[in-house]
């Protein structure tokens, strides 16, 4: 790594296209993880939005004659986000539903019976990572692109600022010396806005945020501010671009700070394991920083469709860390089961809490009461100081 480096992340709002998508796809994984026996519930969806119309695709089961109210969801999830223009109107857009049962062919591999445990929902890698770099044990810029969002959108909802509608994305760059964040050098913010609102309207509105949300000793008058560079940006959400589930897994997860497998997470139940391993992943390697094993930490993990066991595991500390890597790989497996069920089990994954997940992140969060990030909370630390 050389001493000296700048390096950028980037989040989107709730009301980004594809993150429309995402929260439409999840509320109808929470629905199905609402009904009675939740660890039976398969869903695979995916969601299409554009002007005025949202598609709904995808592979499900659920209990015997439930019905999924499919457009209700999706027509509730764009009214929460603040959806009501004329392009793009919660009430008002079309809906179409392509929604079947699930293979028979993917259920036999994935469901458990007598003679085997449940196994993975598909093959594929997952990775998790945590640093040091903020309270939160994430990498400083996706986490400070998310944090401005989030303070917007919530202003926004609240009423506190107005002039502002759904759609926007930040990018955060810092400059890193001998692998710390110590400054940041550029801010970017493009937010969706009401016709008749000027470029110096809508930095007076932002700005605030971005200062409110950055570290200030990393604030200078070097910092390049770039608000709604292209200028007017009325035609917003998906009626200025078409949004799919699953297209910002660098946002979902690390910013780029860290490997991704490459599956997205939004509108799968928990068997599928680009979801609930991705996870699993991430509250281990948070442990582990956590504890004070490593300054930083990425997790590797692999499996095969239908079997229950990973079929690899890999982990990587930097050379920050005194205990040799295979043998901490040894003492996580001892501490937390690795199949689809056991981290299901661990995680307490059959609930309903994936909606809040789908915008801002999946990581960094914090824990809630009721299981949702339950793969941010630090429970096994002490185990592992004990390696």
């Amino acid at each position: 790594m050389s001493e000296e480096f700048l390096f950028t992340s980037e989040s989107v709002s709730e009301g980004h296209p594809d993150k429309v998508s995402d929260i439409i796809s999840d509320s109808i994984v929470d629905d199905f993880m609402s009904q009675s026996n939740p660890e039976n519930a398969r869903v695979a969806v995916e969601t299409l939005v554009t002007t005025n119309k949202i598609v709904v695709a995808g592979e499900v089961r659920g209990p015997e004659n439930y019905n999924c109210k499919y457009e209700e969801l999706a027509r509730n999830a764009v009214r929460e986000i603040g959806y009501e223009q004329s392009g793009f109107h919660w009430k008002d857009l079309s809906f179409e539903s392509y929604v079947h049962s699930q293979s028979a062919d993917i259920a036999q591999g994935v469901d458990s019976s007598d003679s085997k445990d449940q196994g993975a929902g598909d093959q594929g890698i997952m990775f998790g990572y945590a640093c040091k770099e903020t309270p939160s044990l994430m990498p400083a810029p996706i986490y400070y692109s998310h944090l401005i969002l989030q303070d917007l959108a919530k202003a926004r909802k609240d009423k506190t600022i107005a002039g502002i509608q759904p759609d926007s994305k930040s990018q955060v760059t810092l400059k890193y010396i001998d692998g710390k964040p110590t400054a940041c050098t550029s801010v970017v913010v493009s937010t969706q806005h009401d016709e008749g609102l000027t470029s110096p309207d809508i930095k007076e509105i932002i700005m605030p945020f971005i200062k409110n949300a950055m570290p200030s000793e990393w604030l200078s008058n070097d910092t390049e501010y770039h608000i709604n560079p292209t200028g007017k940006f009325v035609i917003g959400g998906p009626d200025g671009d078409t949004g799919l589930t699953g297209r910002k897994i660098i946002v979902d997860t690390y910013g780029g700070a860290a490997p991704h497998g490459g599956g997205a997470f939004s509108g799968k139940d928990p068997t599928k394991v680009d979801r609930s391993a991705a996870y699993i992943t991430r509250y281990l390697a948070k442990n582990i920083v956590a504890s004070g094993i490593a300054e930083k930490c990425t997790l590797q993990i692999a499996y095969a469709i239908g079997v229950a066991e990973p079929i690899s595991i890999y982990a990587n500390t930097y050379g920050t860390s005194n205990i040799d890597e295979t043998k901490l790989i040894k003492c996580v497996r001892e501490i937390v089961d690795l199949s689809p069920r056991g981290i299901r089990d661990h995680l307490k994954l059959n609930q309903p809490i994936y909606k809040r997940t789908a915008a801002y992140g999946h990581f960094g969060r914090e824990s809630e009461s009721d299981g949702g990030f339950s793969w941010e909370k630090l429970d096994i630390v002490d185990e592992l100081k004990n390696i």
